[in-house]
Order: C-alpha cells, then sequence, then structure tokens
C-alpha cells in the first residue's frame, strides 16, 4: 500500500491506497473554524494546526493496518503550498519512512487534483484501470480552486502539460472576495452558491443576467483566465447601491456574480476542446468543482462533443492525501522521481509542469 500525506494549506490529510483495491481508507481534519473569523487561512495558524493534528491522524493509519503493515511507500505533498505547512508534512513522512524503511515519493498537489477524477474509474475496476484509462485520454483537465485556475492536458503517455493558468486571482479566490464585499464571511463560494439559488427581488427565481459583470474572455486564442476586473466590477456596483438595495438584491448579486465565473471557466474550457484538442475527455477537479452550476455547464459542453465528464468525488476536490496517493501510483512523473527522503526539500511555488 502507499501511505500518503498532505499538509499544503489548512487541510490535515492521511490516505491509504492499495492498487489492488483502490482506497482503503482516508481521514481529513479541516481548519475551516479556525480560519473563518480570520477571514482567510492565516499560515502560522495552519502550521500550528498541522502540528496538532498530523500524529493522531498517522495515528488512525497506525491502527488501520497493524503498525503500518503491508506499507510499502510513503506519498507526501511537497508543493506547491504554504511553506510552514508542506514542512510538517515533508517532515513527517520522512520520519516515517526512515521506521518504516520504506521509500518516500514527493508528489505535486496540482497533478494531484489533475488525476483525482480518475479515482472512481479505478475504484469501479481496479484490474482493469490501464485500458479504461487509455480509452480517456488525451484529457482536458480544469482544475478549478481557491488557490489555483488552469486548464492541462493530460495526453496518451500520462504526461501532463499546462495549457492555460490565471493571470491573477483563482476562481475559488474570487468567489471568496466577492462573498467578502458582499458580507457573506469565509469561505464565501459555498455562501454564495446558496443565496444565487434563492428568490430574486420579483419574486421569481434570481436573474443571472441581473448585473453585467465582466467575463474576463479576452481573443479566442487566449485561454489564460483573468478574475481580479470582476471582483473590482463587484465592489464598483455595491458602492452604487444602498445597504437595504444589497440586501434586497444579495440573492441576484450572487447569482450574477457566480455566472460570471462559470462562464468564464466554461467558454475557455470549450475552446480548449476545439481549439488544443483532440481530447477523448474532460474532468473537473479542485475545490471549486463541487458547485453544481459550473458542473451542470461542464456536462452540457462535454453532452455537445459527446466526450465523458469526469468529475471528481466530493471528498477528493478540497485538499485530500486520498488524490496524492493516488497520483504517487498513477503519475509516472511522480515514479521516476529516485531522490532519497533525505533529499526532498519542500517546494512552496512548484508549477505544475515540473511534475
Amino acid at each position: 500500500m502507499i501511505l500518503a500525506l498532505e499538509t499544503s494549506c489548512d487541510e490535515s490529510a492521511v490516505a491509504l491506497f492499495d492498487p489492488a483495491r483502490g482506497l482503503v481508507a482516508e481521514w481529513v481534519h479541516s481548519q475551516i473554524a479556525i480560519h473563518e473569523r480570520h477571514g482567510g487561512v492565516v499560515p502560522d495558524l495552519a502550521a500550528r494546526e498541522h502540528l496538532r493534528t498530523i500524529e493522531p491522524l498517522l495515528g488512525r493509519a497506525r491502527d488501520a493496518t497493524a503498525g503500518f503493515t503491508g506499507v510499502a511507500e510513503i506519498a507526501v505533498t511537497q508543493g506547491p503550498g504554504l511553506a510552514g505547512c508542506l514542512a510538517i508534512g515533508l517532515a513527517s513522512a520522512k520520519a516515517l519512512a526512515q521506521v518504516l524503511a520504506c521509500p518516500v515519493k514527493g508528489v505535486n498537489h496540482l497533478r494531484g487534483h489533475v488525476w483525482s477524477p480518475f479515482i472512481g474509474l479505478h475504484a469501479a475496476e481496479p484490474g482493469h484501470f490501464g485500458p479504461a484509462l487509455a480509452a480517456l485520454l488525451p484529457h482536458l483537465a480544469l482544475v478549478v480552486s481557491g488557490g489555483n485556475t488552469l486548464l492541462a492536458r493530460l495526453d496518451a503517455e500520462r504526461g501532463i502539460t499546462v495549457l492555460a493558468s490565471t493571470r491573477d486571482d483563482a476562481a475559488g479566490e474570487a468567489l471568496d472576495k466577492g462573498a467578502k464585499l458582499l458580507g457573506l464571511g469565509y469561505p464565501g463560494g459555498p455562501v454564495v452558491e446558496r443565496l444565487a439559488a434563492t428568490r430574486g427581488a420579483g419574486g421569481g427565481p434570481a436573474r443571472l443576467d441581473a448585473f453585467d459583470f465582466p467575463r474576463g474572455l479576452g481573443p479566442r486564442a487566449e485561454l489564460d483566465f483573468s478574475f481580479s476586473g470582476l471582483k473590482t466590477a463587484l465592489r464598483y456596483q455595491l458602492e452604487k447601491m444602498s445597504p437595504a438595495e444589497v440586501e434586497a438584491g444579495m440573492g441576484e448579486l450572487c447569482a450574477s456574480y457566480q455566472q460570471a465565473v462559470v462562464d468564464a471557466l466554461v467558454r475557455k474550457a470549450g475552446i480548449a476542446l476545439e481549439t488544443r484538442g483532440p481530447f477523448r475527455s474532460i474532468g473537473l477537479s479542485g475545490g471549486v468543482a463541487n458547485n453544481r452550476v459550473l458542473r451542470t455547464a461542464l456536462g452540457a459542453v462535454a453532452a455537445r462533443r459527446r466526450i465523458p465528464l469526469l468529475a471528481a468525488e466530493p471528498r477528493h476536490t478540497g485538499d485530500n492525501a486520498g488524490m496524492i496517493a493516488f497520483a504517487a501510483w498513477a503519475d509516472p512523473a511522480v515514479q521516476a522521481r529516485t531522490a532519497e527522503a533525505e533529499g526532498l526539500e519542500i517546494q512552496p511555488g512548484w508549477e505544475i509542469g515540473q511534475a
């Protein structure tokens, strides 16, 4: 089995993956309750919480395996992420590797997200994962989270090439910042989604075009994302409104703002399918992948092109160790790394193309 650790930001996570069976067990400790009072993740507090929780989580993995019996490899998020948080996971992985006399592999967190939609495919029929995967490659991956938004190509040889990224704010960051401007708290994305589904000022469903927010699409040939202008447009709109008008129009403000994010993501993915293909499937992963409006819209794009949409399961959209363990097994770039555990160092700014 592969024992995986994830501590890149504000979730401590441990998982056990058996290539013959799939994910055996997963444990995640969320820090949302700690950071919501500050309106965002506080790095020092996050690192302190990882120190407190990683040992109990590993204890649960130890108990589940009768002393780590069957663990042949350790995988750990090496980057990107918060330096102090990454360091705790890597130090723990190195210590375990020494005790268990097994190798440790550093995994790129973003590559874990790219691979996460395929976890369910493997679980359905572990013995035939290779042929099932081959039928879906080349694959277009849309990774949408609070810290990253990118499009990547997973080719027939399982290599990953970035096609587009964000020039400024990530989509999840834009949703959270928009929620903060609206006074909705942190994390704001789920609150914006919930309020967007409420009734509008006229009593009917909230209109998606009640407010004209920019999409940041740019020229058709340009795939990179940009969401900073959207946040600024919301701020200017709120400055024109009284508190009573904001309260009355909250549902339609959220619906229009969310739709601007979704439209940009879906439009860019559609252009990539048309101009950077061919692709046999499209994937959706990252924390924002839980947004039902986004899932529905991207599913419609996939259906029009008669290719399947592989969306990561909700438990594998946020930061989780399951995707780290799976990537350590499925990604040739990870398996090819032969550095000794002592030589591994954290990579806070690690790019996805660097494996």
